[in-house]
């Protein structure tokens, strides 16, 4: 008798146990050294300020973690249903217009066809111009036909539980896409979720190939999660929220329909743009420059 009851005092304290280590993994995970606050329609991390790790930003990160890598076909469609490419062009005085549109049939290697956004460890270097950048870091390369990198750029990305929102690839040609909606999702992630959204922009961002305009204008933008589907990707078959998002300003209107998986992140861009032509872009590679995957 005396047994039974040892063994039934032992097995009440493993289980016990078990159960309070569970209870201390959860509230670990759990516990998070920063707020949400809203600014100007996105939640954005604020750190305890004893948290002074430069990759604070982008250690919580599900998605856009360091080393992970992000490549993108890209296509161009004209008003008149044309598909189009771009290369470099240095006739241009300044650089952020050297660019020049280019037919798929063309044979020239220094085609561009791809983005690639990669994510980067701390705050380097966008902390030395902004010294309370709050964002991970993400690194855009343009990859030829031949591989080559002619260029790249540093931007930024915002995950948290609250809300994703990453800047879109802005050099040469697709400076175009600042006047679009950003790829932006909030949560609760399900259809009906619906949202606003303004920015102003410049009219350095303005290009005699679309649109010019004087002074500054604010665009407008509405979110809405509006569906779900499975997409066929070359990761398998995954499911994705489908974001219907709209801007519209004094210049004009533009469009977004983004699709996003909650761990590949935004693996569709389908944009229409200022003057209306298309620009889309295909997640075709996802990696992890750690583990090789």
């Amino acid at each position: 008798m005396r047994i039974l009851i040892a063994l039934l005092i032992l097995t009440i304290f493993l289980s016990c146990n078990r159960k309070s280590k569970k209870e201390n993994s959860e509230q670990t995970q759990n516990m998070k050294d920063y707020v949400l606050e809203e600014d100007g329609g996105i939640y954005i991390e604020v750190f305890d300020s004893t948290n002074i790790d430069e990759n604070r930003y982008t250690a919580n990160n599900r998605i856009y973690k360091e080393n992970i890598s992000f490549t993108f076909s890209f296509e161009h469609i004209t008003k008149d249903g044309e598909k189009l490419f771009f290369k470099n062009d240095t006739t241009k005085e300044e650089s952020k217009y050297q660019w020049k549109f280019v037919k798929p049939n063309s044979e020239d290697k220094d085609i561009i066809e791809k983005v690639k956004i990669s994510v980067k460890y701390g705050l380097e270097p966008m902390i030395q111009y902004v010294s309370e950048y709050n964002q991970s870091i993400l690194q855009y390369d343009y990859p030829t036909i031949n591989n080559a990198l002619p260029f790249n750029s540093i931007s930024g990305a915002i995950e948290n539980e609250n809300n994703v929102w990453i800047h879109p690839p802005r050099d040469k040609y697709f400076r175009i896409l600042e006047l679009n909606p950003f790829p932006f999702i909030k949560a609760p992630y399900k259809v009906g979720t619906s949202w606003e959204w303004k920015l102003g922009i410049g009219s350095s961002w303005g290009d005699e190939r679309w649109k010019t305009w004087e002074g500054k204008i604010e665009n407008q933008y509405t979110y809405e999660i509006t569906g779900k589907k499975i997409v066929e990707t070359n990761f398998g078959k995954i499911e994705c929220f489908i974001i219907t998002s709209n801007a519209s300003s004094d210049i004009g209107k533009t469009k977004l329909t983004a699709y996003f998986n909650e761990h590949y992140g935004f693996i569709g861009l389908y944009y229409t743009n200022i003057d209306g032509s298309k620009t889309n872009l295909k997640l075709i590679e996802h990696s992890n420059k750690k583990t090789n995957e």
